[in-house]
């Protein structure tokens, strides 16, 4: 029975999501084409059938992953981002978390069209982080410069935000030190945006 486009195009985007998800929980290098499809419900034949090659379905599931953490943090303000972020449960959740946290590394090995999905990606976020703290009605002389110190806090928070919780991860998941890292970037991340102007 052939496939209907709609429902070829409900497929594609499973198998993006669930790539997404695993490539997050084991790194791009940890699943196979087969593992990846097996997991989706499908047979690894079909795969060359909606993708050219693995390093087409790593850019567009890191497209998607980002846009998750791009939306998440669209909706929260930048403490509430931190503590979201660099909380217990987004450490332990790599599959669900965030894109970058988890692959960013990786991604720095990987071929241009997924490092320019991270670009992308991390773009976005800064554009979420940013709206947090921009006004519409912020216009006339100096605003160039005011919206110049909003992006560099944006990418300032990100920045340590991500940092944080790879450390955190890189440490055994019973490890006190794990807990450690996230609570004292947290609390002195908040300390700084609670003082920013």
């Amino acid at each position: 029975m052939k496939t209907s486009k709609a429902q070829a195009q409900d497929n594609r985007a499973h198998v993006v999501q669930t790539a997404s998800a695993l490539f997050r929980e084991r790194g791009y290098d940890g699943v196979s084409v087969a593992e990846l499809m097996a997991a989706a419900g499908f047979t690894h034949g079909g795969f060359y059938k909606q993708f050219r090659s693995k390093a087409d379905l790593m850019a567009e599931s890191a497209a998607c992953g980002m846009a998750q953490t791009a939306a998440l943090a669209a909706g929260m303000d930048r403490p509430a981002f931190v503590r979201s972020y660099l909380s217990r449960a987004h450490r332990d959740t790599r599959a669900a978390g965030c894109t970058m946290a988890a692959l960013g590394a990786d991604a720095a090995r990987q071929p241009k069209a997924v490092r320019a999905a991270f670009a992308e990606g991390i773009e976005h976020l800064l554009q979420a982080l940013e709206k947090e703290v921009s006004a519409p009605e912020q216009t006339g002389p100096g605003v160039a410069g005011e919206m110049g110190e909003v992006r560099a806090h944006a990418i300032d928070t990100l920045a340590h935000a991500v940092g944080a919780l790879v450390l955190s991860r890189a440490c055994p998941d019973d490890s006190p030190l794990a807990d450690e890292i996230l609570s004292v970037c947290r609390d002195r991340m908040l300390q700084r945006l609670a003082a920013a102007p």
